[in-house]
């Protein structure tokens, strides 16, 4: 059962108290709305971001979902959004960084033609806007803060097709663990949290997409996708007490895909 504002009645409050930044809700199907979701449901009390005039409407009515969250601007490339974003957020006890984007063509083909220009673009957005954002809310979290990011399989494993965004992940996950060290005095955990293949407006952007669920279930030891509240409820352990010694870590939700080390069918 749930309240008219999607909060779970049934649920342990384990983030009642709690407020955290949740960036990246494009719309109802990203993973950051499935963590979005359970968050709120376990007691958060949320704050959203949008990027650009054209999320911006979507991103305020799927607040309405959450209580009326607080939505603000958060264009990572510019610091004054960001100082904006600090000014307004107040202390808060979470962030949730799910901001990636690699331009389309450089999502197939072969590596060694990427654009100067688009490997920078990609790094900037995808890996050093995690640097940026903690660096203007680092007086904002509280001590014993959780922060966590978005990555993929393809930062340390070869995806085809997937190219420079999975080089720009290696950098996403190794800003992970020195933030962790920095932060670390402070109680504060930085970790990530590695989502299967998910059926969202970003993933179609990769070539051959498409083909990847399937194969990932049949290959995989649980032999099922995932879903975005598969991704929701480990924020949640992570966002909570729970996960409090858990820090400088990548976390996998893949149905243990990852772990694979060849086919089922080619070792029969």
């Amino acid at each position: 059962m749930s309240d008219r504002g999607g909060r779970c009645s049934d649920l342990v409050g384990l983030l009642d108290g709690k407020t955290i930044i949740v960036t990246g809700v494009a719309n109802r199907w990203s993973i950051a709305s499935g963590i979005a979701r359970r968050l709120h449901a376990h007691g958060a009390r949320l704050i959203l971001t949008y990027q650009g005039d054209r999320v911006e409407d979507a991103v305020r009515d799927h607040a309405e979902e959450f209580g009326g969250a607080p939505v603000f601007e958060c264009d990572v490339t510019k610091d004054s959004s960001l100082r904006a974003l600090a000014a307004g957020a107040g202390k808060i006890d979470g962030l949730v960084h799910s901001i990636a984007f690699v331009k389309k063509e450089d999502l197939s083909g072969k590596v060694y033609t990427t654009s100067r220009d688009g490997f920078a673009m990609a790094m900037d957005i995808s890996a050093y806007s995690l640097i940026a954002l903690v660096g203007h809310l680092v007086d904002n979290l509280n001590d014993g803060a959780s922060i966590m990011a978005l990555t993929y399989l393809g930062s340390g494993q070869i995806v085809p097709n997937y190219n420079i965004a999975g080089i720009a992940k290696a950098a996403l996950e190794s800003t992970v663990r020195y933030l962790a060290f920095d932060l670390g005095e402070r109680g504060i955990r930085v970790n990530a949290i590695s989502a299967g293949p998910i059926k969202t407006a970003s993933s179609r952007q990769v070539a051959g997409f498409s083909a990847m669920p399937g194969k990932v279930a049949a290959a995989s030891p649980l032999k099922r996708n995932i879903t975005i509240d598969d991704v929701g409820n480990v924020a949640v352990y992570l966002a909570s007490d729970l996960s409090s010694q858990v820090t400088a870590d990548v976390h996998f939700v893949d149905a243990g895909y990852h772990a694979m080390g060849m086919y089922p069918e080619a070792a029969s």
